[in-house]
């Protein structure tokens, strides 16, 4: 029992603790998660190097079983941890890990974890401290939900249609139709068979319009700063707010740039 103690204290100073150590190690995790990522959206190329795709495979399962355990342990309480969707999708990015001959036309969703990496506090907390709860945040949260939505399609369309149709002849040909579709131009050089097809090509234009639009937004939208209300909770005032424009508290907002 005390063993179980020291070590879940150990984890938590590393995964949520300040300390030089812990930032360092956070920092090296996050280096990890992105060569982990890389090699995701590269996958489908180098599904065909037979046993050297497969150590990779595992290698990268290990560590991703490996760091999960970790932060279940460190977050301390399982039921809160299993109810986090970010922790359900990086489950199934596992899964897909260790059992790439059954779920490999699944493995288009590992892409997933760059959006489960971005959208985490424990990414904010480390690599982008003065960017939590800012702008910047909300512009980066966006580009990373529009450029995993690019990946996922990219890589359900060339698992799909590679080799089956003739106008997706490699990984370039789906991540065009994606690009292409996505922005709405329809060059139509390159078009999904049936109505499956039709349906998927749809889909991406609607989503992909959807995340473009709301990236956009978060670069339009006029600034705002995250001070709850110790009133009625609203999070995000104006900079000069003097007043809750929900219940009419007055704030003390902090002028960081005084």
């Amino acid at each position: 029992m005390a063993e179980d103690l020291r070590l879940r204290a150990r984890l938590r100073a590393l995964y949520h603790g300040a300390s030089p150590t812990a930032v360092r190690f956070r920092y090296a995790v996050i280096l990890i998660d992105l060569i982990i990522i890389g090699f995701f959206v590269a996958a489908p190329l180098m599904h065909h190097h037979g046993v050297t795709f497969y150590l990779i495979d595992y290698g990268v399962a290990t560590f991703l079983a490996a760091d999960l355990i970790a932060r279940a342990i460190a977050h301390g309480d399982m039921k809160s941890w299993l109810k986090k969707p970010i922790t359900w999708i990086d489950l199934f990015v596992l899964a897909t890990l260790m059992f790439p001959a059954w779920l490999y036309n699944f493995g288009f969703l590992r892409v997933l974890r760059l959006w489960t990496l971005v959208h985490s506090e424990f990414f904010w907390r480390t690599v982008a401290r003065r960017y939590d709860d800012t702008r910047i945040e909300d512009i980066t949260r966006a580009a990373s939900s529009l450029l995993t939505f690019v990946f996922v399609v990219t890589g359900f369309v060339y698992s799909s249609f590679a080799g089956r149709h003739e106008g997706i002849a490699g990984y370039v040909d789906a991540l065009y139709f994606t690009v292409t579709s996505l922005t709405t131009t329809g060059y139509g050089d390159v078009t999904l068979p049936g109505v499956w097809g039709k349906l998927l090509s749809m889909a991406v234009m609607i989503g992909g319009v959807s995340l473009f639009i709301g990236l956009i937004q978060s670069i339009l939208r006029p600034h705002k700063v995250t001070y709850p209300c110790p009133d009625c909770g609203l999070r995000k005032h104006d900079p000069d707010a003097v007043h809750c424009k929900a219940c009419g508290k007055m704030l003390c907002i902090p002028d960081d740039g005084a």
